[in-house]
């Protein structure tokens, strides 16, 4: 399997964290070794064990980037371990017969320039076994801990990936929703103005004035999938002026929107397909009468469009590509966190809610 190349900006990070860990550990051990002399009741000790472990710690500081190094390249789970366990071997080998040279050495000479003497470091030729057993320890330890770090770091990076492609995916989604939603809208628009264009020339281009004003609208932030409710409301009221050029005195619409949700955000082209919806289902009504509801209910939005028409006749309601494209979009948009329902009105006609959770616009 490839080996990927160690990058130097990598090693020189990992090295410096790596070096702040070995000081805090190095400082840590001085510190028991110091306190066991205490509890054996050795006084004095106190300059000798933080030269020890000062040049201990400088010695182990400028092999960490070879460690380091030696981990990234030959990472565990890229090759066969039975051939990476030799190689690594072989470097803790070396690596820890460098440490204790370099601890000898700087011994030898710090001792006696501060006045402390000549530093028996004993027999080398025992010296160099007996570091290397503690060494490949924490070499081992060391080496296992970078590889678990950097499996960490790239199953991470995977997961952040993976929900930006998630995310970007939702949103085409979206997109491509809200895109099948307006040509629908803007066919059937055009369709009721051409019904009315042979019997009242100066009414249909009454509305074709409307119906521009209301694309250019719509337009404005054709990527926008949300945007606040009083902008909706001004969207949809738009919309019930063509259809008032049609129907006349025969088309009467209530709007009422509490104050406090004005600023709530909601789909962009949520109320039209619904007002539509009703408008059609009520079809033939005198006077047809639709009612547009906003308000907040049990922490949620609560949007309410409801007509005078027959109601549900004991069948499922057939959805269009409009309320179809609605339902998607609030399930892209939303989850579980909404609900879509239609329902007979007590008072005669059919009732279509949406419960969405309540989010503010921003400035």
């Amino acid at each position: 399997m490839h080996t990927s190349v160690p990058r130097p900006l990598g090693i020189f990070r990992t090295s410096l964290n790596s070096a702040t860990v070995v000081l805090v550990f190095g400082l840590l051990k001085f510190w028991y070794l110091y306190l066991d002399d205490l509890a054996r009741d050795r006084s004095g000790t106190f300059a000798r064990r933080a030269l020890e472990e000062a040049t201990g710690i400088l010695a182990a500081i400028v092999l960490v980037p070879a460690a380091v190094w030696m981990s990234q390249k030959f990472r565990f789970g890229e090759q066969p371990w039975m051939r990476l366990v030799p190689i690594h071997i072989g470097a803790a080998i070396v690596l820890s017969i460098v440490h204790t040279t370099l601890m000898a050495v700087s011994r030898a000479i710090v001792f006696p320039l501060v006045g402390m003497g000549s530093y028996d470091y004993g027999v080398m030729g025992w010296r160099y076994p007996m570091e290397f057993s503690n060494f490949v320890v924490i070499y081992a330890t060391f080496v296992g801990a970078l590889n678990l770090l950097d499996y960490y770091r790239e199953l991470r990076d995977r997961q952040i990936l993976a929900a930006k492609l998630e995310a970007r995916l939702a949103q085409t989604q979206l997109q491509n929703l809200q895109l099948q939603l307006q040509p629908h809208f803007l066919f059937n628009a055009l369709n009721t103005i051409s019904s009315v264009m042979y019997e009242d020339i100066a009414r249909a281009d009454a509305m074709l004035a409307q119906l521009s004003e209301l694309l250019r609208r719509t337009l404005r932030r054709p990527d926008a999938q949300q945007v606040p409710l009083e902008n909706e409301i001004g969207t949809v009221r738009m919309y019930l002026e063509i259809m008032q050029e049609r129907f006349g005195d025969d088309l009467r619409v209530q709007v009422t929107m509490d104050a406090d949700v004005a600023r709530m955000l909601v789909p962009q082209l949520l109320l039209q397909p619904l007002v539509e919806n009703s408008i059609r289902h009520a079809a033939g009504k005198t006077p047809l009468e639709v009612t547009i509801r906003a308000a907040q209910s049990d922490g949620e939005l609560l949007l309410r469009v409801s007509d005078n028409g027959p109601g549900l006749q004991g069948e499922p309601l057939e959805k269009g590509i409009g309320l179809s494209n609605t339902a998607e979009r609030l399930a892209a948009l939303y989850g579980e966190r909404h609900t879509l329902r239609f329902d007979n009105s007590p008072e005669g006609g059919l009732t279509v809610s949406v419960r969405i959770p309540l989010q503010l616009a921003t400035a």
